[in-house]
């Protein structure tokens, strides 16, 4: 039993007003960096033009069948959750077109949104794959 205390979402948004900003999804290919200095720059030059970060698109690429490869990219997109929650993003979307091992891509995945989980993000993935054994 966790002794922290749920979060309330009602009694945190009753006295929120209204801003005047746009969100947007952010594709992590246009990023130059993942770089912190980066990121500050680019999330200031975002609020500065009115938009506001709220998921960080990622397309993963698991092509090989390789153990190395699968946590080479599974890395990747562990820096790309990081820099999500830099950026204040509410979620991250990983795209998968195909997975040629699911014994191997699916635990890589599964640490990837148990980072965002900690991270305070959700979770998207779609995938020819879940992330629940079957």
């Amino acid at each position: 039993m966790s002794a922290t205390p749920s979060p309330n979402v009602e009694r945190t948004i009753e006295r929120c007003r209204p801003e005047d900003v746009t969100p947007i999804q952010v594709d992590a290919d246009t990023l130059e960096s993942t770089a912190p200095e980066y990121l500050r720059d680019l999330k200031r030059e975002l609020a500065t033009e009115g938009y506001s970060p709220s998921t960080l698109a990622v397309r993963a690429r698991f092509e090989d069948d390789c153990s190395l490869a699968t946590q080479e990219e599974a890395d990747r997109i562990r820096g790309h959750v990081r820099a999500a929650a830099f950026l204040g993003a509410a979620s991250v979307r990983v795209t998968c077109e195909s997975v040629p091992n699911e014994e191997k891509v699916r635990p890589a995945l599964a640490a990837c949104a148990e980072r965002a989980r900690r991270e305070g993000l959700a979770f998207e993935l779609d995938a020819p794959i879940t992330l629940d054994a079957e």
